[in-house]
């Protein structure tokens, strides 16, 4: 009988500790962003000495961007006919990190190889399907070093 009280005295001490650290961790946690879904590109803004390109993705354009729990992957292709299918294509990916709204993809693969092995740190927002990302792209290697604009919409099953 003792060791029953004693086991019921542990299991209830043990309920109320643990009980106690998950309100205290719900209370002081931030609300996660819903960035896990697939993505469809519908405007780019890329703003680069001066010059500012604004790229309509949903007309000669298809670009999509999946995101899970900790990974992404992009997926681009010309919609329009064309002989050369590498111009056509452009695909790439990696794991992220995600904190408040600051999004950063660690590219580890991508057609463009020389972009590989560089983090791009942007501020996301959502507000009901659609979601705004912007940063600066820096690719010291090619002389890259723009502001990037992109605006989503998510895709439904």
């Amino acid at each position: 009988m003792k060791l029953t009280n004693g086991i019921l005295l542990i299991a209830f001490v043990m309920t109320g500790c643990a009980t106690k650290d998950n309100t205290a961790n719900i209370a002081t946690s931030q609300p996660v962003l819903p960035i896990s879904g697939t993505w469809k590109l519908i405007s780019g803004t890329l703003i680069e000495k001066g010059d500012t390109t604004v790229t309509d993705y949903t007309k000669d354009i298809s670009f999509i961007k999946i995101i899970n729990k900790d990974h992404f992957a992009f997926l681009s292709h010309d919609t329009k006919s064309s002989s050369d299918s590498a111009k056509q294509f452009d695909a790439g990916g990696g794991p992220y990190t995600l904190k408040d709204s600051t999004y950063t993809e660690h590219l580890e693969y991508c057609q463009e190889r020389e972009w590989e092995g560089h983090d791009f740190t942007f501020t996301v927002n959502i507000k009901n399907d659609t979601l705004t990302q912007s940063g600066i792209e820096k690719v010291p290697n090619t002389g890259t070093s723009r502001l990037n604009i992109e605006r989503y919409v998510r895709l439904k099953n």
